[in-house]
């Protein structure tokens, strides 16, 4: 049974073969289905957060537990494809991953303006998310 492999070769028709991406591994199936329930929840976590923090931010205590859920989702969600995709820093879903933390801890602390940072981290989930596979883990660094 293959363990890993490098992945090149992914790409939509008539598109560049040789895009490089990170090295896939190999994992359980019922892991699979840790994956998708921890999606689940992290989106139902992130909806509501970008709701309350946005439309109601005197509702704190509603927006701090859906960040919470929303973290531990998040943080197990990434914990599931790191075992997978080994070298998820140096791919496009990585990196945008560490972009949008940055853009909601830059909004929460009052550096950058609230309502058009969170909307954009959540814009920038949307489109890694939705991307191709040769796009989502294209080796960046």
């Amino acid at each position: 049974m293959k363990t890993m492999s490098q992945g090149n070769g992914i790409a939509p028709k008539g598109a560049n073969k040789n895009v490089k991406i990170g090295l896939i591994a190999d994992r359980p199936y019922w892991f699979v289905h840790v994956s998708l329930v921890s999606r689940a929840i992290h989106q139902l976590g992130a909806a509501v957060f970008l709701a309350t923090y946005i439309l109601n931010p005197e509702n704190v205590k509603a927006w701090q537990i859906s960040l919470i859920v929303a973290a531990v989702s998040g943080f197990l969600l990434l914990g599931s494809e790191a075992i997978r995709h080994r070298q998820f820093l140096r791919e496009v879903f990585g990196l945008s991953t560490i972009f949008k933390l940055i853009l909601v801890g830059f909004a929460h602390h009052g550096w950058l303006p609230a309502i058009p940072s969170v909307s954009a981290a959540f814009l920038l989930a949307s489109l890694i998310s939705h991307a191709p596979k040769a796009v989502r883990h294209r080796l960046i660094i």
